[in-house]
Parts: structure tokens; sequence; C-alpha cells
């Protein structure tokens, strides 16, 4: 096991896939997030072309991996993170169906190419660039979660550019960043299609936005029903015990 871990990193398991991923607690870790997304996303069974943008340690992509047989890139500008999700994806044996890059967002449709993509999946930096001062931000996480390398308006550009026609991009972001997302994703082509709004218990406010458009679509948004991410006892409902640890 100690050949495939650097430093502090850990293998963590993803139980709903039964696959491992490496982390560390100091460099990087996947979030609920990714698991909303993963989960959200819609995805061609059993042939296709998907990329994830700002991958961070490889956790879309693997999530995604148990639920297509489609050819998956993940693509992550920190050469750090790039490295864990690469090990990752080698532990699990998935070599054959996910190649992770280490490249930077904007512009890859110019290295993997235009409108050749199905899907798109992109959990980006939420947080502008200037509340990136703080100094108890590590590197790894401060490029993570700020716009310091990748704007929204960046991330959704890239995506439109990677798909095709018809072609569907999904993100997730935080509520407050709604307008802000519908104007990129309409002023690149993608037309929202799906809203979810996530809740850390009913009766809160929403803490998370997931949005899917379609390339050139037609206006019609639907919004779908909430989901809460803990129950009134304080443990998770069961639809994100399911997402996280499988069916029973």
């Amino acid at each position: 096991m100690e050949q495939w871990l650097k430093d502090d990193e850990r293998l963590d398991y993803l139980l709903a896939e039964d696959l491992r991923i490496i982390q560390s607690p100091s460099v990087f870790s996947f979030s609920l997030d990714a698991v909303l997304l993963s989960r959200f996303t819609y995805v061609p069974i059993k042939k296709g072309k998907i990329v994830d943008i700002c991958s961070g340690n490889g956790a879309i992509p693997l999530f995604l991996s148990a639920r297509t047989n489609a050819e998956i890139i993940g693509v992550e500008l920190q050469e750090r993170l790039a490295d864990m999700a690469t090990r990752s994806v080698q532990f699990n044996n998935l070599n054959d169906q996910i190649t992770i890059m280490e490249a930077d967002v904007k512009g890859i449709a110019k290295e993997i190419g235009s409108e050749k993509f199905d899907v798109v999946t992109c959990n980006p930096p939420y947080f502008p660039a200037h509340e990136a001062s703080e100094k108890n931000l590590k590197e790894h996480l401060a490029i993570a979660r700020h716009e310091i390398y990748l704007t929204l308006d960046e991330a959704v550009q890239s995506a439109s550019e990677l798909l095709k026609q018809g072609g569907k991009a999904s993100f997730v972001h935080r509520p407050g960043r709604l307008l802000d997302i519908v104007t990129a994703m309409r002023a690149n082509r993608l037309e929202p299609k799906r809203i979810r709004f996530v809740y850390p218990k009913e009766g809160k406010e929403a803490n998370t936005l997931l949005i899917e458009g379609i390339k050139d679509g037609k206006p019609d948004l639907r919004i779908l029903p909430p989901l809460y991410v803990y129950g009134d006892d304080g443990k998770y409902t069961q639809e994100v015990k399911e997402m996280l640890y499988g069916k029973e």
C-alpha cells in the first residue's frame, strides 16, 4: 500500500462505487459537492466521451466510472492534485477508461478537441479571488476554492467549447451565484435545463446549487425537488446515504 501514497496521503473508500481514492488532509480531499454533482449529472451508459474540468484529486471521474462505460478525461491544473488523481486511477485499474491531464482548463478544447464531447462536468472554484488573501489558506486549497486561475465565466466557456451540439454540461456551485452561472451559460450557448437546490436540512436555506444545461438547447427549465442532506435526527437522509454508501 505504501508505494501508492506520499507524505500524509491516505487511501479512502468510495463505498457506493467500491473504489478507493488517494486523499490528503493538507493538500486536498473531495467534498460532498463532488458526490452530489456526479449523481446529478446525466451520463451515457454504454459509450461516449466525458470531460471533468477542475478535477481535483479525480473524485468525479471515479464516481462517474461506476455509472458509465464512456471514456472520461479529468483536467486538473495543479500538478500535485493531478498526480494524486492519476495514482487513484491506476490503483483502481481504470487506466483504460479514465485519463487524467495536468493542464489549464482555459483553452483545453484546443488540446483535446472542440465540440467533440457528450458531457462536461465541473466543480469550479466558488469564491472570488480577493477572498483568498486569508493567510491560513493553503495554496492547493486556495487555488481549488478561489477564482485565482479560473473564473466562473472561463469555466463555463471552456465547457461549452468542449461540448458537441446537444451535449450536456453540469455544474455545482453556491446558490448566491445562480444568476451569474445562468448568465454565463446563456452567453456560451448552454441553455439551463435542470436545477436542483441542496439544503443542509429542512427549514434551512439552500447552500448548494446543481445545474445542467444543453448546448444550443431550447429554453425549458425544470426545477427538481429539493435535496436535504441531513434529517431531523442529524443523520444523512436516505437519498444522501445511498449516494455515499450504496443501496442496502
